[in-house]
């Protein structure tokens, strides 16, 4: 009878045992749900709506001044919202200017402040090969925009001169930047890659009875965005 009372001890032990690993598991997969539930709070999501801040690194080369000098190297700092119109497909909107920024983050570099007129995105399948509609069809999910079009109007804007010299400017410019534009589909984090900024320079071709405008894009810098 002895080796029986040991046996359901030892049994009645190992169940206990069982019961108290199992509990162990499920607390430690509650709370590995739990850090990840948190860890999604704490993430901030970056969006093409006012609820995200954007800075936008604007790097001139090349440009011309009104008097003929080439800027090279000038770093203007833009913080800003891109605001989404309602009706719209494929998306698009207003990137809306909130403050620039008269220095570098370090304060060590100079940084001129350049005022935004008009600001203008649109989302976009690539230009050069436009597929957009095809979603319609029920080919995608949903609309795949990997691109986005930047339009960017500046005011003329006053350069420093020492006394005596003539006074100098960077005429307003219209800017245009196609920038590859990823969003997460479970997310929907916007990321904004570093693209090339163009102007576009109007050449008019003359046809018998007709006028041809043609334009070609010349590089005069670049563009970086962070979701602040």
């Amino acid at each position: 009878m002895y080796w029986l009372s040991t046996l359901a001890a030892l049994i009645v032990s190992s169940l206990v045992g069982i019961d108290a690993f199992a509990v162990n598991q499920q607390s430690t997969r509650t709370a590995s749900c739990l850090s990840m539930a948190q860890d999604a709070v704490d993430t901030k999501i970056a969006t093409l709506t006012d609820a995200t801040n954007w800075r936008l690194r604007l790097l001139l080369n090349g440009v011309t001044t009104t008097q003929g000098r080439k800027i090279d190297g000038q770093l203007f700092v833009l913080n800003g919202n891109f605001i989404e119109e309602e009706g719209y497909e494929p998306p698009q909107g207003l990137f809306t200017s909130l403050t620039s920024s008269n220095k570098s983050e370090d304060g060590s570099d100079e940084v001129l402040s350049l005022e935004i007129s008009s600001s203008r995105w649109k989302l976009s399948e690539d230009p050069d090969d436009p597929k957009d509609g095809l979603w319609i069809w029920g080919l995608f999910k949903e609309p795949l925009y990997p691109f986005m079009l930047l339009q960017m109007e500046t005011k003329e804007l006053e350069l420093s001169s020492a006394e005596g010299e003539e006074k100098d400017s960077i005429p307003a410019l219209k800017l245009y930047a196609q920038i590859n534009h990823i969003r997460d589909q479970e997310t929907g984090n916007v990321d904004l890659k570093t693209a090339d900024v163009n102007i576009r320079l109007l050449e008019q071709i003359q046809l018998p009875g007709a006028t041809v405008d043609l334009y070609e894009n010349e590089k005069v810098g670049q563009v970086s965005f962070q979701a602040l």
